[in-house]
């Protein structure tokens, strides 16, 4: 199995492939790729070689084939249904964000446990918390978002498994351990600010 690192770095791929496209690129050489990714060509061509993606040296490799090959990878080759879980402001600005379809996620419908924040005649529906479970294996929705403050969110992750939901994004600001048999990414604004004005900061003093 491929490392996280390997694996965000074939996202960047695909994304300098969907630039080059714009651009009527019809083949592409891993040096593209390595500029886009801010890696090396030898790294890119490794990061392939794990996957069986073999280009030609002379030739390169044909835009749209790998782009194909990157998408069935990373399970873009068909439309992944996202669940959402708290309807705060975080939460509301996934719900609502339309690119996130062009990359082929759909946020199915979102949860909260406020009533004021419930819509459920809409076509992407906001419902009571307590209708996750049933909504989750109705649809055999396998991704979710958290978004609901740190005293509340081990709770959530645990109706979440019981769902069925085996990949998690947490942007609640605790940090969520993985169990067996999911996969929990922490996103925690706060720490990624600090440690961004650390640098920022270490930049202005080496000056």
């Amino acid at each position: 199995m491929a490392n996280r690192s390997c694996i965000i770095r074939l996202s960047r791929y695909k994304n300098a492939l969907n630039r080059l496209k714009t651009l009527n690129f019809v083949r592409v050489f891993s040096d593209n790729l390595a500029d886009a990714a801010g890696v090396t060509a030898a790294q890119v061509r490794k990061d392939f070689s794990l996957f069986g993606i073999t280009g030609n040296r002379r030739g390169g490799y044909k835009v749209d084939e790998l782009s194909d090959q990157l998408n069935k990878i990373l399970g873009k080759d068909q439309l992944q249904e996202v669940v959402v879980i708290g309807m705060g402001n975080i939460g509301k600005a996934l719900f609502h964000y339309g690119g996130l379809e062009k990359s082929g996620i759909k946020v199915a419908a979102g949860f909260d446990i406020d009533p004021v924040k419930f819509d459920r005649d809409s076509s992407q529906p906001v419902l009571p918390l307590e209708g996750l479970v049933d909504f989750v294996r109705g649809h055999n929705i396998v991704l979710g978002v958290i978004a609901v403050p740190d005293y509340a969110a081990q709770q959530v992750l645990e109706l979440m498994l019981s769902a069925g939901i085996r990949g998690v994004l947490n942007f609640a600001p605790i940090c969520l351990k993985a169990p067996e048999g999911c996969i929990v990414n922490n996103i925690n604004l706060e720490s990624e600010l600090e440690n961004l004005i650390y640098f920022v900061n270490a930049l202005e003093d080496g000056k």
